[in-house]
């Protein structure tokens, strides 16, 4: 039967392999389906090693130049980078432990709080950040290929350019980018099981090279420059308040707060449910002692060419060493490899395979980002810290009502309880009304409104909005606890979504459970009879 109709219907022929989805129904296949045990692998040092991967990128450096871009020195930079990683942290180990209990991703998760057609709005929302960063990467990348290249072949650097300057590219500069493109596209195809390699050598590598460029740093400017000992402030007009204090740590949570929504993308293959405190001390120990280095370098090139220069492409130009310029172009753009990865096109295909599981997958997904990042000409993206500033603030307005939903309804309102089968299943108890929980949409709107006047003035600043631009300073922490707030209130005194509420929690197949029979659906689809129930053994710790 599935054979005629893979000949009498095109869609047939433009869906997921049928094998691929243990549960039988258009919400489930393969790269959404519960990891097997025996494939949750991942221990603490599995995680510092992404979280290397992650953070040891050009995104910290640009972070971090938007918070000094508000008149801070680099000592008040340094506690606001530390507590704006360890606020996010919380966040990232509470939503990360929802995928490590079930084994499955984001968009799965987020299934049993907005709906099953509910959930389509929130991943749209999550999966657009991680569009526009892994397109914004692609060109940073391209310029540290151009640095290696220019270290082996020096005349490079004379290369002819046929673009006119209105194309925001040269010709070298777009070689670079399609050579890199490539090489990325290559490993981001490869099964995240195998990319768990990538973060182990990027851990090994690239942390070196940034503290080798914070020793020269510190060498040549006999102990940081002015930017570091506080002698020189960046120019800024929001002066240095109390105000510009929250957006600076705002900015700091802005720069993972996508990530502290979908981290049970990762969290799921977690061989013990994350558990221990590593998760949380990750994110602060590696950020703020990797944020030291783009400070110290940027003063070093101060103080040795006269101008603070945050974008460390143009700094690796100015080295005199070839094998110094080669080696840290090198480090950094595998840097950026990994990054990518962590935090674009394997969360991006995770997110968007949920709307589609039928049609879409994980290797589709990234065919299509991994196209994105040419055709959306990314040169013409790239912003200054200022319009960076914007931009991060303006999706945490985003992130912050959503990872407050999202906690609340899971571990206040439901108890950390679902069925796992409930979440592949049409009109279940995760149905609610029509397909949407309207309850987590009042809070998460509820959280987001007030900061719309806020954002809007970050893009356009002559606007006048009033006291609205006070709240905005902190966007993340306002629309995080209001939204938490509203939707206990809603769910526990105004509509309780009782149908959603159970006793028991149904949780996928743990080690040493018997594996369930496989039955076989009318439409040719793999099915399972198998509900698993928590099994306190020795294997879970």
């Amino acid at each position: 039967m599935s054979v005629l109709k893979s000949k009498l219907a095109p869609h047939f022929r433009l869906r997921v392999p049928f094998e691929s989805g243990k549960y039988g129904s258009r919400w489930s296949n393969k790269d959404l389906d519960p990891i097997p045990p025996e494939e949750r692998t991942w221990g603490g040092i599995d995680y510092w090693a992404y979280w290397c991967s992650d953070m040891l990128a050009p995104p910290l450096a640009a972070t971090v130049s938007s918070v000094m871009s508000l008149g801070f020195t680099a000592r008040e930079t340094i506690p606001i980078v530390f507590f704006g990683f360890a606020i996010c942290s919380v966040v990232i180990t509470l939503t990360g432990k929802m995928g490590a209990t079930y084994a499955v991703p984001f968009p799965v998760i987020i299934r049993s709080i907005f709906g099953m057609y509910g959930s389509f709005p929130a991943i749209c929302i999550r999966a657009f950040v991680a569009l526009m960063w892994t397109a914004i990467l692609t060109v940073q990348a391209g310029n540290f290929l151009q640095r290696c290249i220019e270290a082996i072949w020096p005349s490079f650097i004379d290369f002819p350019n046929k673009f006119p300057e209105s194309a925001g590219v040269t010709s070298a500069e777009l070689l670079c980018i399609f050579l890199y493109w490539f090489c990325q596209t290559g490993l981001a195809l490869m099964p995240i099981s195998k990319l768990r390699i990538l973060f182990w050598v990027k851990g090994v590598v690239v942390p070196p090279t940034f503290f080798a460029l914070f020793l020269w740093a510190v060498i040549v400017t006999k102990g940081g420059g002015e930017l570091v000992t506080g002698q020189y402030k960046i120019t800024s007009t929001y002066m240095n308040t109390a105000y510009s204090a929250l957006t600076g740590l705002n900015v700091i949570i802005g720069l993972f707060s996508s990530l502290a929504v979908n981290m049970p993308d990762f969290g799921r293959f977690s061989k013990n449910r994350l558990k221990g405190p590593h998760q949380f001390l990750a994110l602060p120990i590696i950020g703020t002692l990797g944020a030291l280095t783009p400070i110290f370098v940027t003063s070093a090139h101060s103080y040795l060419w006269g101008e603070f220069q945050w974008y460390m492409p143009l700094v690796i130009a100015k080295f005199d060493s070839r094998a110094a310029k080669f080696f840290v172009s090198a480090s950094f753009m595998l840097a950026t490899i990994g990054n990518q990865i962590a935090a674009g096109t394997y969360p991006f295909s995770n997110d968007v395979t949920g709307m589609a599981p039928k049609y879409i997958n994980i290797f589709r997904a990234t065919i299509f980002i991994s196209l994105f990042c040419i055709v959306s000409t990314p040169w013409n993206i790239i912003k200054n810290a200022a319009g960076l500033l914007a931009f991060l603030s303006g999706y945490s307005c985003l992130m912050g009502p959503l990872a407050g939903t999202m906690v609340c309804d899971y571990y206040i309102i439901k108890k950390r309880k679902l069925d796992i089968d409930q979440l592949y299943t049409d009109r279940g108890i995760y149905w609610y009304s029509g397909g949407w929980n309207w309850r987590a949409y009042v809070s998460f709107i509820t959280g987001f409104a007030p900061l719309l006047p806020g954002f809007a003035k970050s893009i356009e600043p002559t606007l006048n909005v009033g006291g609205a631009w006070k709240i905005y300073s902190f966007a993340w922490i306002f629309g995080f606890f209001l939204s938490m707030l509203v939707h206990y209130v809603i769910c526990t005194y105004v509509s309780p979504p009782t149908e959603s509420i159970i006793e028991e929690a149904v949780y996928p197949p743990q080690k040493g459970d018997v594996s369930p029979p496989v039955l076989e659906g009318e439409d040719g689809e793999a099915k399972t009879a198998y509900v698993a129930k928590e099994k306190e053994t020795s294997d879970m710790v």
